[in-house]
C-alpha cells in the first residue's frame, strides 16, 4: 500500500507540473484555450440534442438519478463540468506522455523538454566557420544556448580517410561534416558514439569511421552532398544544420617557405599541394591558396551569413580551416557585407606545421594577408596560460591591440583538463554575453566580473 504522505507528494508534483505548461513563451496555453472552446461547442452540440430527448422521450427514474435532476442547476454543471475537465487533462497529459515518451530522455519531464526546445529556438542566429577538431568544440558550447546554428565547413580536407573516400569515390571530404553533425547531435550519447565509430584492423575498412561512411553512401543515395549532409542530421537530430563552404572540388595549395639550405643563407619557397601535405611540408606557410580559385560559394551558407547575428571564425587550424573557407568566392565578401557581430576566436595554443611560434597579432596578421583588413573587428583570445602543455604546443602570446578600430578581447576560455583546448561552454558563454552587449549598446565587450567566468576585456 502506497503512504498518504507519497500520495500528496506525487498529487503536488503532477500539480505543479501541470501548471507549468501555462507559462509564457512555451507556445502551448493558445492551443489549449482552442481545445477548450471546442469541447465548449462540442459540449453545446450534445446537449442540445439531450435537451430534445429529455423533453420529448419519457425517461426510467435511473436517468433522473444519473444527471442529478435532484440538484440545482448549477450545482450540477458545476459537477459535471469538473468531471469533465478533469478527465481532459487526463487524457491531454496521457497521450502527451504516450506520444513524446520516444523523443525525451529518461528523468527529463516533457514540460523541461519543450520549454528548452522553444527558448533554442528563439536563440540568436549564429554561424561558425572552420573545420578539424576546433569547430566541433564551439559547436557543443553553443547549441545549448541556440537551435538556429550554421556550421560552415571547408571542404579542402584530403588526409585520411576522407582523403581516401575522397580519391577512390570522388565525393568531397566528410570529415569534417562528420565532426559537426557528431558535435550539434541533440543527444551525444550511443548514436553519436557509434556515428564516430572506426573500424580497426590493418586493411579494407581499417581507420573508416562508420558516419565517413554513412555520408558517403547517403550522397550515393539522395545523389547529392548536400542532401547527404540534410539527412544524416536528421539521423543524429541535430540543433542547427551544417554546410559546405562550397560544393565544388578544390585543391588547397601551400606557399611555404624552406629554412635556409645552403651557405649563403637563402631560402627557398616551395609550392605544396594537398591540405595535409601543406602541414606536412618543412618550414614556414606564407600564403594558402585554392586551386581552382574562383569556387563559387554555396548559397545557403551566403545566405546564412547575411542573415545571422553572429558570425564566429575559428577556434581551429588557421591556414588549413578557416582560411580556406574564407577563401571560397562570396564567402568572405558576404562575411564583410553581414551586418553581424563577427568575432574571430584565436587558438589557446600553436599547431605545429602551422602556427608553431605564433603570437595572437601574428594569427591576425595571417588572416588579413589573405582576407584582407578588418574582415572580424572583434578578436577574441585566451587569457589563462596555466598548466601542463605537451612538448610540441607553446601557449599563443597575447599581443596588444595594434590600432584603435581592432577590439582585442580576452577571457579565460581554456579547458581545465586539456588547457590547450579550449572549453566549449565556456567559450559560448563568452561569445552569447559579447553578443548581449553588443545587442545592447552597439560594442563588443567584456567586462571583468561579471558572471561565473570572471572575464577580462582590453580596448
Amino acid at each position: 500500500m502506497i503512504p498518504p504522505m507519497r500520495n500528496r507528494r506525487e498529487l503536488l508534483k503532477a500539480s505543479r507540473s501541470l501548471l507549468r505548461w501555462l507559462t509564457p513563451g512555451l507556445g502551448v496555453k493558445r492551443w489549449f484555450i482552442l481545445l477548450g472552446f471546442g469541447t465548449t461547442l462540442v459540449g453545446l452540440g450534445i446537449g442540445y440534442v439531450l435537451i430534445d430527448l429529455y423533453r420529448t422521450v419519457p425517461a426510467p427514474r435511473i436517468v433522473y438519478d444519473i444527471t442529478l435532476q435532484f440538484l440545482p442547476r448549477l450545482a450540477r454543471a458545476a459537477i459535471v463540468g469538473s468531471l469533465g475537465l478533469g478527465v481532459i487533462v487526463i487524457a491531454i497529459v496521457q497521450i502527451n506522455r504516450a506520444v513524446l515518451a520516444p523523443f525525451t530522455r529518461p528523468g527529463h519531464a516533457i514540460v523541461d523538454a519543450v520549454a528548452e526546445y522553444r527558448r533554442r529556438g528563439k536563440g540568436p542566429k549564429v554561424v561558425a566557420i572552420g573545420g578539424g577538431t576546433g569547430l566541433p568544440a564551439l559547436l557543443r558550447g553553443l547549441k545549448s544556448h541556440t537551435s538556429n546554428i550554421t556550421a560552415i565547413v571547408t571542404i579542402a580536407d584530403d588526409g585520411g580517410s576522407s582523403g581516401q573516400l575522397r580519391r577512390s569515390l570522388g565525393v568531397l571530404p566528410p570529415g569534417d561534416f562528420r565532426n559537426c553533425i557528431a558535435a550539434l547531435a541533440d543527444d551525444e550519447a550511443l548514436t553519436t558514439q557509434l556515428f564516430q565509430y572506426r573500424f580497426g584492423g590493418s586493411e579494407g575498412l581499417a581507420g573508416h569511421p562508420l558516419g565517413n561512411l554513412f555520408i558517403t553512401a547517403m550522397a550515393e543515395v539522395t545523389g547529392s552532398f548536400e542532401k547527404a549532409l540534410v539527412e544524416s542530421s536528421r539521423v543524429l537530430n541535430i540543433r542547427g544544420r551544417v554546410l559546405p563552404s562550397t560544393l565544388q572540388d578544390v585543391t588547397l595549395v601551400g606557399e611555404v617557405v624552406e629554412p635556409a639550405m645552403f651557405g649563403n643563407g637563402a631560402s627557398r619557397v616551395s609550392r605544396v599541394e594537398g591540405e595535409s601535405q601543406v602541414t606536412a611540408a618543412p618550414g614556414i606557410i606564407q600564403r594558402v591558396y585554392l586551386q581552382p580559385d574562383d569556387a563559387p560559394a554555396y548559397p545557403e551558407a551566403v545566405k546564412a551569413i547575411l542573415d545571422a547575428d553572429l558570425v564566429v571564425a575559428g577556434p581551429g587550424s588557421l591556414f588549413t580551416s578557416i582560411i580556406p573557407n574564407l577563401l571560397v568566392r562570396d564567402i568572405a565578401e558576404a562575411t564583410r557585407a553581414s551586418r553581424a557581430l563577427k568575432i574571430y576566436v584565436c587558438n589557446v595554443a600553436t599547431q605545429p606545421g602551422e602556427t608553431d611560434g605564433y603570437s595572437v597579432l601574428d594569427h591576425i596578421e595571417a588572416l588579413e594577408r589573405h582576407v584582407g583588413p578588418g574582415l572580424f573587428p572583434a578578436i577574441l583570445a585566451n587569457t589563462n596560460q596555466s598548466g601542463p602543455l605537451p612538448g610540441y604546443l607553446q601557449w599563443v602570446r597575447l599581443d596588444p591591440p595594434v590600432n584603435g578600430l581592432r577590439r582585442m578581447l580576452a577571457a579565460d576560455v581554456s579547458h581545465a583538463k586539456y588547457p590547450w583546448r579550449h572549453d566549449s561552454a565556456k567559450l559560448a558563454g563568452v561569445l552569447m554575453q559579447l553578443l548581449s552587449e553588443y545587442a545592447s549598446t552597439g560594442v563588443a565587450r567584456l567586462r571583468k566580473g561579471r558572471g561565473p567566468l570572471n572575464h577580462e576585456w582590453h580596448e
